[in-house]
């Protein structure tokens, strides 16, 4: 069904004043600044503020790091593709030091419509997305990178279809024909092939491109979903298919992934490793969260460390308790600075809190040896068998250590400052 809203006017920005090394300087107005109507612009006659404009059609999420380059030629670019279609931009940062929040406010002051969610402290595609969408205020939501690397001429058609059909997503396919992956390396594609297959255990292969970071959706459908979504890694689309209570009826629309205009690619080894993560979740039906899995892969190299060290110290000539003290420490000065590093890298602790994270993780793993040994000892006198003992103790240790760990260590909050109280004259 058609919807008849306001028409905001046309969307021109000039091209930022550059310097000698080529970064922006001062951003010049809009050739037009006007984005809404006089009717939408009413003064109220008590006060003189200006009225709220009219709800957008659709609200477009685009979830950044050091993306300040390409947040004028994103705003330019849907300005320019969605014509007189009401639209906002929620451009959802992860504190990039490279001043994207800043540009996003530099464009917004000259009448664009929009705003930045900058998060500190937090980092992570979907998550980004998760709080961007839920602080959109139009009924339809669309999903893509900030990059230009998705072609927003797409999103007109995109929401007519969800406006005229029973649609619940609208996914923009790079698989389906007249769509393609643009200039990417050979490796590069045999990961997204790969990706791709090994998502069909969970969806099966009614959706072609179930990787792809453009789509649109109803708000409702977001809605239904976010408490049961990972907010792991980077394949939100994957993420919303998978929690949905319902089988969602998705429409695919073809596109050609083109290549990146400013900034470098986010691509890296741990995106790969999330997304395996992602699916041992889903899979599991949440019963194995993903950072579990990691924690414990570190944890099986920590023991390494620990047999090494151990071996180091007899050759030493070093008695066992001592050398079995030595290779205990170690490990678990191994386990915490590659938890801190890669398993919880989006709460990396730092400074002060990094050491007092570290005490407080030998502290949850000598507990958790305890459990073990506890645990251990209970087994093997029920069953009598050695590798049985074993393999209790040892899953009972890593699974008390990461839910304590992880509460303790890295879902600890920095303590706010105490307000000064200030003493204020009535008149």
């Amino acid at each position: 069904m058609s919807q008849s809203v306001d028409t905001p006017s046309s969307v021109k920005l000039r091209p930022a004043a550059k310097s000698k090394g080529g970064e922006s300087t001062r951003q010049p107005p809009l050739e037009t600044a006007t984005f809404a109507p006089p009717a939408a612009r009413a003064r109220s006659a008590r006060d003189g503020r200006r009225a709220t404009q009219a709800t957008p059609v659709l609200s477009i999420v685009a979830p950044t790091y050091n993306e300040r380059g390409n947040i004028r030629p994103l705003v330019e670019a849907i300005a320019a593709s969605m014509g007189d279609t009401r639209w906002e931009l929620i451009i959802v940062d992860d504190d990039s030091p490279d001043g994207t929040c800043q540009e996003v406010a530099a464009v917004a002051r000259e009448g664009a419509p929009v705003r930045c969610i900058r998060r500190v402290g937090r980092r992570g595609l979907s998550s980004a997305v998760v709080e961007g969408v839920m602080s959109a205020t139009a009924d339809v939501v669309a999903v893509m990178d900030a990059d230009l690397q998705h072609d927003e001429r797409l999103l007109p058609r995109m929401l007519e279809t969800l406006r005229t059909t029973d649609a619940d997503l609208v996914v923009a396919s790079r698989h389906v024909e007249g769509g393609g992956l643009g200039e990417w390396s050979a490796i590069r594609r045999r990961m997204s092939e790969f990706a791709t297959w090994s998502s069909r255990i969970l969806i099966g292969d009614a959706v072609s491109d179930p990787m792809s970071g453009f789509f649109m959706t109803r708000r409702a459908v977001f809605d239904a979903v976010v408490y049961d979504l990972s907010q792991q890694g980077y394949k939100i689309l994957l993420d919303v298919l998978t929690s949905s209570p319902r089988q969602l009826k998705v429409v695919e629309t073809p596109y050609v992934f083109r290549d990146r205009r400013s900034g470098e690619s986010k691509v890296e080894a741990m995106i790969i490793l999330e997304y395996a993560f992602l699916l041992i979740e889903k899979f599991s039906k949440g019963l194995i969260p993903p950072r579990f899995v990691l924690f414990a892969a570190v944890g099986f190299m920590g023991l390494a460390v620990h047999l090494a060290v151990l071996n180091a110290m007899k050759i030493a000539g070093l008695a066992f308790l001592p050398a079995q003290a030595v290779a205990t420490l170690s490990a678990m000065t191994f386990n915490y600075v590659l938890n801190n590093t890669i398993t919880y890298r989006t709460e990396r602790l730092k400074g002060l809190r990094f050491l007092v994270g570290y005490v407080t993780f030998c502290g949850v793993c000598s507990l958790g040896a305890v459990a073990n040994i506890s645990v251990a000892n209970l087994t093997m006198s029920e069953m009598h068998s050695w590798p049985l003992a074993g393999v209790a103790g040892a899953l009972m240790s890593s699974v008390f250590n990461f839910g304590v760990a992880n509460r303790l260590v890295w879902g600890r909050r920095r303590r706010p400052a105490t307000p000064m109280v200030v003493q204020a004259a009535i008149a």
